[in-house]
């Protein structure tokens, strides 16, 4: 009898038997097949990587769960940095720089997971599944690529035209301070027009908001406000040392192109010399130290609204679509439409009338449907109209708005914004119904400071003193002790109307029913102290 190794040996170089149904699925049976493609399926959603390391290649699974750690430590920290410091989160999505290397990171993730799901695929081996079960398996991978991969590829193109519209817009420059705790900054709206010489601002708002807590406030400054005062080391002091005072044609929206043509020297350093000008000349009206402003195209302005998918606002009175100006004249034809009071949804082209409308009712009736509309479209902001319709707000954004804001601080702007919509937001007009209707031509400026600094800084109010109760005496009719109690008033029966006397004539009754077809007729008729009594009111606004 022999013992010897060689016959072990020649014994053990037989096949293996492959029953691991994981890694060699040949062996396993059709059901065990399955629910194995499905198991390495769900490894690669939740895990990529994984599925690699049990099933097919370790070293491209040990690779990719690395990186998976890495990108699932990174989403925790920016969890953690968005809990702890929004402005710093989000000023990663606004800086040019970090945002960049985000896109990078975002479609490097997207490339890798799609090609772990891929290699999976070739690990399940669709050939050995039953042709039925072989389509539902492939369908389940085309789907889950698409939501991982593809959401991962469009949230890197999202974030992608924000940067471009960011850097489009925004400045570059240092990071601004508050002063007195809070930012002002100047937001103006106009364009240049067929009849116009130069852009000029027909919308002239500033936004002054606290560093802090988002509190925020509007005041309008009227597009014809004279003799307007500038900021104390503004170089228009040189040019204009008693102020914009030369008349009716030293309205503060003219300032804005009188500097873009005549004086831009005076800033040789900013890129927008007329909107530095406002900037001077809206803070020394206001008292204000602005540092930065947005100027929209209002030929645009529409675009940016419809890419909102409109604005709610409830209007409290008629508002005319002004018809085409008839030549040789200041008068307008009539108009080509009306905006109805109540609420309602406007879109771009609307919206835009509604903001620039001044037909037959004061300036200050526009600045405050103006406040209304910017209003309505802050409560708008919300994460989900923003998310839903990035794409179309950033394209419609970055052709419609200027600004001096350094990109690099949006994030803390943004997060301002967010705290803001906790507060009611406090409004000024440097005109009715605030001021009287000559105070734009004749303002004081002290008056107007003190106003602007109650609206900003008001006063805490002070307790109610509670009054002693009165010890009771003797009165001087002779009785003693406490007065007698007051009867009880005897209930008023009610009243019946005498009809037999004939009822006055009711004015009303005469009245017709304000409606478009009433007040288009009016227009027609050219009864414009009719209209100008019945349209006093369409200044009143709020956001629906």
């Amino acid at each position: 009898m022999s013992f010897s190794s060689p016959k072990v040996s020649r014994a053990s170089n037989r096949p293996p038997v492959l029953t691991d149904p994981v890694r060699y699925p040949e062996s396993a049976s059709s059901p065990m097949r399955s629910l194995r493609a499905w198991m390495l399926l769900l490894l690669t959603l939740v895990l990529p990587g994984s599925a690699q390391l049990v099933a097919g290649n370790k070293r491209l699974g040990r690779l990719a769960l690395r990186c998976t750690l890495t990108v699932w430590a990174l989403v925790i920290a920016g969890v953690v940095l968005a809990a702890l410091n929004r402005e710093e989160f989000l000023n990663l999505f606004t800086n040019p720089v970090s945002s960049l290397v985000i896109i990078v990171l975002l479609a490097a993730v997207a490339v890798g997971w799609a090609i772990m799901f891929l290699n999976t695929l070739a690990i399940i081996r669709p050939s050995l599944l039953a042709p039925g079960m072989r389509a539902f398996v492939s369908g389940a991978l085309v789907v889950l690529m698409v939501v991982t991969s593809g959401s991962l590829g469009y949230t890197a193109y999202l974030v992608n035209s924000g940067r471009n519209a960011i850097t489009d817009i925004f400045g570059g420059g240092p990071d601004m301070k508050p002063v007195d705790g809070r930012y002002n900054f100047l937001v103006m709206g106009g364009d240049a027009g067929e009849a116009r010489s130069g852009r000029r601002p027909d919308s002239i708002i500033v936004v002054s908001v606290d560093a802090k807590t988002g509190e925020s406030a509007t005041i309008s400054i009227p597009r014809n406000l004279q003799n307007a005062q500038f900021s104390p080391n503004s170089p228009l002091w040189s040019v204009y040392p008693d102020g914009y005072n030369c008349g009716d044609d030293c309205i503060i929206n003219f300032l804005y192109t009188d500097v873009t043509n005549d004086h831009k020297d005076l800033y040789p350093n900013a890129p927008d010399p007329g909107a530095a000008a406002m900037m001077d000349a809206a803070g020394g009206i206001l008292g204000l130290t602005i540092q930065g402003y947005v100027l929209v195209d209002m030929a645009g302005f529409s675009k940016l609204v419809d890419a909102l998918g409109g604005v709610k606002i409830n209007a409290g009175g008629w508002v005319p679509l002004t018809g085409d100006d008839i030549p040789g004249t200041t008068q307008h034809a009539p108009p080509t439409g009306w905006i109805h009071p109540g609420v309602q949804t406007l879109d771009g082209y609307h919206a835009l009338w509604y903001a620039r409308s001044r037909q037959w009712v004061l300036e200050y009736s526009r600045s405050q449907r103006q406040q209304c509309i910017q209003s309505a479209m802050l409560k708008q902001m919300d994460p989900a109209t923003v998310l839903t319709k990035f794409n179309a707000i950033a394209d419609a954004g970055a052709k419609v708005i200027e600004s001096d804001l350094p990109a690099g601080q949006l994030g803390s702007f943004v997060s301002l914004a967010i705290k803001a919509k906790g507060h009611d937001l406090k409004r000024l007009t440097i005109g009715p119904p605030d001021f009287p209707v000559a105070f734009s031509t004749y303002p004081d400026f002290k008056v107007i400071h003190n106003r602007v600094q109650a609206l900003l800084k008001p006063a805490a109010p002070t307790p109610a003193k509670t009054a002693a109760p009165k010890k009771s005496t003797a009165g001087s009719s002779g009785s003693s002790g406490s007065s007698a109690p007051k009867a009880p008033a005897a209930p008023a029966s009610p009243v019946t109307p005498d009809t037999s006397a004939p009822a006055a004539p009711s004015t009303q009754a005469d009245t017709p029913p304000i409606t478009q077809a009433y007040l288009q007729q009016l227009a027609v008729n050219g009864d414009d102290v009719t209209l100008s009594s019945l349209l006093a009111n369409n200044g009143t606004c709020s956001a629906g």
